[in-house]
């Protein structure tokens, strides 16, 4: 009886439940993640102490500048970031007045003790002043120092001599006005100040409670304003960011070229889009190519970034995607870039430096018996053309006509100026020694990996064919860095990328004030020093390219550099992979790129 009579009951509840909605069940999206690989290990993440290109990367999407260049735009255009709008200049270039947005905030951070941190002018005024701090060492201080930003030296000589930087002290030239606006007041014209709040890589704004907090141990602690933040660091293995819950409300917006069907296809996919559109970055660093080629073709990577020199005539052979990729859905980006590759000579060394006639003519035969096209053809598998100087490709500053013997290869010409100066054999063992009999033998730092194996076969090779002895100093890149800046390298071989739309930038590798930070090759003579402080205070002029040029001529006739190939880029991206356009000079991609998790899972790739 039990039994019968509740049965009606239980059938009612059914019945009552057939005519209710069923709670909602909210599915949580797949996790976008792009991964991709360093060819070289980060050295960390404070922004002020930093000069390698693979730390920047970092840092430019953990950090913000007052300024970005627009992702799209060619010739490139700068526009606000972390400001309201472009400044207000002077009419003589010496005051630049920056409005910042309001609520922009830092990520979390237990240094803010459970405050939502919002960033203020005043943040500026310390992020700037930590890079003349002398603690620091920052490899920035010399391009910042030439801005002549009022005030700021006597900061500095003040430090030097009391060993603390007084950051409260006022200075005329960069002050705080009111929170949400900073003004910079130079000591000399400067048309082109502005480039020089574009990169957050160098210049990201950080909190100052942050960098008391760490002290020491800032280079492991970021903290910025930026589309993600640190999540885990295995050094020299593997870097994970996530995306900063703090980040502000922003949205794609670009300028795409007419003539770029690339650059408009991505504008129209991605237009209005919130950003960041990814979760999580995970970059691994494998020095090795075959692995990181290994990896991308294995799907574990997103984006094959520079496709290695060794793999060029099997992934692009005569420059187009090779069908198998193509069937795989891979897609090709490949552009002359806005780089350098050069080898230096250390300018103190008491072998291949100094300024006397027969040190010049050293460095000149070394440079004209070095096969730079030989370089090109070989280990570099076509992917760059010869160098005539320092000045990059996609600046206004290069000119693709110009000549000189930094291109030049003459081996009897590099033979004749060695037997001319006294590096002759004079002791029967075959090679060549100094004038005064010591041995001549160079020694030319470089790290292990393969790609700089093949480079090295022809460094040797071609200094073997006229007599001279090279040796190769082997070792990590952050430690050969540290050495390089403290002067006790002999020589190295570095790729250089164009920070400035401008392009005379590239000019400080040989400002004596830079030494130990652009200026690795250690080179000083004042008459070059003049030409470079003139360039700098000059608006873009016929005259101004006429000085550069002369820069130019100075480096090609004292050669504390060898200036090799400008390279070209090749960027191989999974059809997954959405929004990349590599930017000439711009390293915070990461924010506009999208991940499509159902290509990512489908067996058709």
């Amino acid at each position: 009886m039990i039994f019968l009579r509740t049965i009606p009951t239980v059938i009612t509840l059914l019945c009552g439940l057939s005519f209710l909605s069923a709670p909602a069940q909210t599915v949580k999206p797949p996790e976008k993640v792009f991964r991709y690989a360093f060819a070289a290990a980060e050295t960390g993440f404070d922004p002020a102490q930093l000069s390698d290109l693979y730390s920047r990367i970092l840092t430019a999407n953990m950090f913000d500048a007052l300024y970005t260049y627009d992702y799209l735009a060619r010739p490139l255009v700068i526009r606000p970031n972390l400001a309201s709008g472009m400044p207000e200049v002077s009419a003589d270039f010496k005051t630049y007045t920056v409005k910042l947005k309001p609520g922009t905030y830092f990520s979390d951070d237990p240094a803010f003790k459970g405050i939502k941190r919002e960033l203020v002018a005043s943040d500026v005024v310390y992020t700037y002043k930590r890079i003349f701090d002398p603690k620091n060492k920052s490899p920035s201080v010399s391009g910042l120092r030439e801005e002549k930003i009022i005030g700021m030296e006597e900061l500095r000589e003040q430090a030097s001599k009391s060993g603390k930087f007084d950051y409260d002290r006022e200075i005329e030239g960069l002050r705080a006005l009111d929170k949400y606006t900073v003004q910079f007041k130079l000591g000399e014209l400067r048309p082109r100040f502005l480039e020089g709040l574009t990169d957050p890589g160098i210049f990201g704004i950080v909190a100052r409670e942050v960098v008391e907090a760490y002290g020491d141990r800032i280079m492991e602690h970021p903290v910025g304003t930026g589309p993600f933040k640190l999540s885990e660091w295995r050094r020299s293995s593997k870097i994970t960011l996530v995306r900063n819950p703090n980040y502000r409300e922003e949205y794609f917006e670009a300028t795409p070229p007419a003539d770029s069907p690339l650059a408009q296809q991505v504008y129209a996919k991605m237009k209005g889009r919130k950003l960041p559109q990814i979760d999580k970055i995970e970059v691994s660093i494998i020095e090795e190519s075959q692995p990181r080629w290994l990896a991308f073709l294995g799907n574990e990577h997103d984006l094959m970034e520079r496709l290695p020199a060794a793999y060029v005539n099997v992934a692009i052979p005569q420059n187009k995607l090779a069908p198998n990729l193509q069937k795989r859905g891979i897609q090709m980006q490949r552009n002359l870039l806005g780089d350098v590759t050069f080898s230096y000579f250390g300018m103190e060394n008491p072998i291949v430096g100094g300024y006397t006639p027969e040190k010049i003519a050293l460095r000149r035969a070394i440079a004209m018996g070095q096969n730079t096209a030989e370089e090109v053809r070989l280990p570099r598998r076509g992917q760059a053309i010869v160098a005539q100087g320092p000045v990059m490709p996609l600046t206004a500053a290069y000119d693709p006509n110009m000549r000189s013997e930094m291109g030049v290869f003459d081996r009897p010409k590099a033979m004749a100026l060695l037997d001319l100066f006294g590096y002759t054999d004079k002791d029967g063992d075959g090679w060549r020694d100094l004038p005064d009999g010591k041995p001549l033998a160079l020694e030319y730092a470089t790290t292990s990996s393969a790609d700089y194996r093949e480079l090295n076969e022809i460094w040797k090779k071609n200094m073997d064919a006229i007599g001279v002895r090279v040796v190769f100093k082997y070792g990590q890149w952050p430690e050969l860095l540290k050495a390089s800046r403290n002067g006790k390298l002999m020589m190295w071989g570095l790729g250089l990328g164009g920070g400035s739309p401008d392009g005379a930038g590239v000019l400080a590798l040989g400002y004596s004030q830079s030494k130990g930070q652009q200026n690795h090759a250690r080179f000083s003579l004042p008459e070059y020093d003049e030409i470079y402080k003139r360039i700098n205070r000059m608006p873009d002029s016929p005259e101004r390219k006429l000085l550069i040029d002369q820069a130019v001529k100075i480096l090609v006739a004292y050669m504390p550099y060898k200036f090799s190939t400008h390279r070209f880029g090749t960027d191989l991206t999974h059809p997954w992979l959405q929004g990349y356009v590599r930017n000439p000079i711009a390293r915070d991609f990461w924010k506009y790129i999208d991940i499509d998790t159902d290509l990512q899972k489908s067996p058709k790739y």
